[in-house]
């Protein structure tokens, strides 16, 4: 008998328990479910929770809801709407922005890579006279005139050289002309004044006979 109290006095706890517990879920769920502080989801969740149920005359069951909580229920749709649309205008201006951006950013990336093609292009030729060149060829132009003004200022110190020679050769022998011509001259006059000596003494010879 004293066992058979004790198990019901159990099953009686363990049953108060449980209502208590359902009676604390139901509780935290309806806190969880506002007209004024939840979602939209949640609100809609209310409103039908609290709706009632009344039969018509035709026997048939409806939802009896009040319309405070519908018009509560619509301003914060409505609400709800705007703040998407206002939200949505915001991130349709951010994309509009970004897209902007994206083309300034790819304007400038074209600008600054025709840029560097141009300054590459400059490095890597040359310009002559307004024609532009590979390095390659203008180095190759530009020892190619290097060496034939080499060339020919060897061949005009070769030509100058042989000139200076040449010069010195009949410089040395217009002074040996010279020197054959002053000797000539003065046997020439050695000899004039023998022979007029030699006259001289004719005519005196015959002035004395």
């Amino acid at each position: 008998m004293n066992i058979f109290k004790l198990f019901a006095i159990s099953a009686l706890i363990l049953s108060s328990f449980n209502t208590l517990n359902a009676q604390t879920d139901t509780d935290e769920e309806e806190d969880k479910l506002s007209l004024n502080n939840s979602t939209i989801n949640n609100q809609f969740e209310y409103v039908l929770q609290k709706s009632g149920d009344f039969r018509g005359t035709n026997g048939q069951m409806y939802e009896a809801v009040k319309r405070s909580m519908i018009t509560t229920l619509q301003a914060h749709t409505n609400d709800s709407l705007k703040t998407i649309r206002e939200n949505l205008a915001d991130t349709k201006a951010i994309v509009i922005n970004q897209a902007t951006e994206i083309t300034d950013l790819k304007s400038n990336l074209t600008n600054t890579q025709n840029s560097l093609d141009k300054t590459t292009g400059e490095k890597n030729n040359m310009s002559l006279f307004g024609l532009q060149m590979s390095k390659s060829n203008y180095n190759v132009l530009m020892w190619s005139i290097i060496g034939v003004l080499l060339a020919l200022l060897l061949f005009f110190i070769y030509k100058f050289k042989n000139s200076h020679l040449i010069t010195k050769d009949a410089k040395n022998a217009l002074e040996e002309i010279e020197d054959e011509f002053e000797e000539h001259r003065k046997v020439a006059l050695e000899r004039e004044q023998k022979v007029r000596r030699q006259l001289q003494d004719e005519l005196n010879k015959q002035k004395g006979n």
